[in-house]
């Protein structure tokens, strides 16, 4: 069984199947009468959800990731969101729906708005929804939440080691992996920015999603095997294949000792080339992860994060302010890099302004408004965000960057926007510092045309997950064609080669900050391109720093070029990086 791999080792345990996340629920109409009564039943277990995942929060160890803190508080915003608390309630006062009903109706109508997204990290945050639902119904109908049962869990094996199997698993019952019950999980959902992936990722815990069949297929008790590395599941292996993956397990385990003593080593090449590796985070609280994984500095701030479930009401600029200048302060004087907002018409912000406001359906939302098309489409916005970035500036160094140019008078658009923002604060007497102005290279338009954006920004920024999408026409998100979304497609690395080279011959800094600067496969191709610096998750950094570590950029370089010349550049990459190696350890 195969599924995406989101956090790294080997688990070896007795399955542990948990209730899938759905919950059948009884549907029928009600009297006009009742109502009320049954509004209030439906506040009550509102109420009762509420004060579960509060709980939950003031009972967080003080060691727990800060991520868990973050995403209960999600759940918190998104229990009383009116697109969920309100809008469920007018399902039974107009429609006469019983409360489960309601639930699981404006459930299903965020869920669609929610599929119909471009965006890989804002298209699961339906799971919120889904999870919290969940959670409501689960209230209504009297039940036990997923937590104590979880935490019961452990006799089902006894002395052997437990792996847990779901089909989703929602923030507050990863609370469970803190106290060791189990050594990992697969589910049959979810993807690589999911928050089963994120929670998985933060606390170092072998992990398999979106396995699809996972929870049919395995029965309790059976032997697992999650290998965290290749998204490989195997169900009762036989005594060979067990022993095999042992010794992975016991490798897996020294390695991340060993790299985890990497860390605060600087990353400097075997030739002597200093490497920047950089963190991505959404929220200020993550900030603490990347400096303890060995980040010099965030290469990505995603600031969508902010205005995300907010039922169209955008965040005010103190508050914005407030989250930049705490990512800022808490890198202490190491860069970091604001993303302006990635959102658009396909994205929740528009479709939770108003219960009566319509948009027209975008035939492909991927090329419609978004990330810097929709900043510029709400100047009053775009102000308040660059306003508060500038001002987060004064308390550290803030880098600006802006999501998919293309064109010239987005350009200009944007800097004449920042040079408004920036005499606003003037002669309003706010004081904030200089900041470098950074342009993401996403699509192949910008990718062509590097001349003229290095001609107005001070660096440049490589999306790799977008800039692979637009360039081989494939949506990622579309099953019937994901299979061709190819990061060694030699289109894209061609792409990416020249945007490096030409940023290193203006002497611009240059990033990727994709799902390619995190994965080791691709660590020595990059830097055999020229790149000098990568952003990726902190869990990911000691990894990559390791392959830098044993890099001699030098000879990387020379084998780029029939790499690049290749039909099957993969290939070619492999045996070239072999034989580099073999002359590294030779001489």
């Amino acid at each position: 069984m195969f599924g995406l791999p989101v956090s790294r080792g080997v688990a070896i345990g007795r399955a542990v199947l948990v209730a899938a996340s759905r919950v059948d629920v009884a549907h029928y109409f009600i009297d006009d009468g009742h109502a009320p009564a049954e509004v209030a039943r439906l506040r009550h277990a509102r109420d009762t959800v509420a004060a579960e995942l509060s709980t939950l929060q003031r009972d967080l160890p003080i060691d727990a990731p800060t991520e868990l803190s973050a995403l209960l508080d999600v759940h918190l915003m998104v229990l009383h969101d009116p697109m969920l608390a309100e809008a469920t309630r007018q399902w039974i006062e107009v429609r006469h729906y019983n409360a489960e009903w309601a639930v699981t109706a404006q459930t299903e109508v965020l869920s669609r708005q929610f599929d119909e997204m471009e965006d890989d990290y804002l298209r699961e945050r339906k799971v919120d929804i889904e999870q919290v639902a969940e959670r409501v119904l689960r209230a209504l109908a009297k039940e036990e939440s997923l937590l104590p049962q979880v935490a019961h869990a452990r006799g089902l094996g006894g002395e052997d080691p437990l792996v847990l199997v779901a089909s989703d698993i929602a923030p507050a019952d990863m609370l469970q992996f803190k106290g060791s019950v189990f050594t990992g999980f697969v589910t049959d959902v979810g993807g690589r920015t999911s928050h089963t992936a994120i929670v998985a990722r933060s606390m170092d815990i072998p992990a398999v999603v979106g396995a699809r069949e996972a929870s049919r297929l395995v029965r309790q008790d059976d032997w697992l095997i999650i290998d965290g590395d290749t998204g490989v599941v195997v169900i009762n292996p036989t005594p060979i294949v067990l022993e095999e993956y042992r010794f992975r397990q016991r490798q897996s385990e020294l390695e991340r000792a060993r790299l985890h003593r990497l860390r605060h080593m600087p990353s400097v090449t075997l030739d002597g080339q200093a490497i920047e590796l950089l963190a991505n985070i959404e929220l200020p609280a993550d900030a603490a992860n990347a400096l303890e994984a060995g980040a010099v500095g965030v290469g990505l701030f995603r600031s969508e994060f902010l205005f995300m479930n907010r039922n169209g009401e955008l965040p005010d600029e103190d508050e914005q302010f407030e989250a930049y200048r705490a990512a800022v302060q808490a890198m202490s004087g190491l860069p970091v890099t604001i993303r302006t907002v990635d959102i658009g018409a396909d994205k929740p912000l528009d479709r939770m302004a108003a219960h009566e406001l319509r948009h027209e359906h975008a035939l492909n939302p991927a090329l419609g408004l978004r990330a810097i098309r929709w900043s510029l489409s709400e100047p009053a916005m775009f102000l308040q965000q660059l306003r508060a970035i500038l001002r987060a500036s004064a308390h550290g160094k803030v880098r600006l960057l802006i999501p998919m140019v293309a064109h010239r008078s987005e350009i200009l658009a944007t800097l004449d926007a920042l040079a408004r923002a920036r005499q606003q604060l003037l002669d309003a007497g706010v004081a904030f510092n200089r900041i470098e102005v950074g342009a993401m290279i996403e699509v192949p338009a910008a990718a062509l045309t590097m001349p003229l954006l290095l001609r107005h920004f001070d660096f440049v920024s490589i999306g790799t997950n977008d800039l692979i999408q637009y360039t081989l026409a494939i949506d990622r998100a579309d099953e019937a064609v994901a299979h061709l979304y190819d990061p060694w497609h030699p289109a894209v690395l061609r792409l990416i080669a020249d945007v490096i080279a030409a940023a290193n011959a203006a002497n611009k800094p240059v990033c990727v900050c994709g799902e390619m600067a995190g994965d080791v496969a691709f660590t020595e191709l990059l830097l055999g391109m020229g790149l000098r610096s990568l952003s990726m998750h902190p869990s990911q950094i000691s990894a990559v720093k390791q392959r830098v570590l044993r890099s001699d950029t030098a000879r990387l370089a020379k084998a780029v070029k029939s790499v690049l010349d290749s039909d099957e550049p993969s290939e070619a990459w492999l045996l070239a990086a072999e034989r580099s190696v073999q002359r590294t350890s030779a001489g």
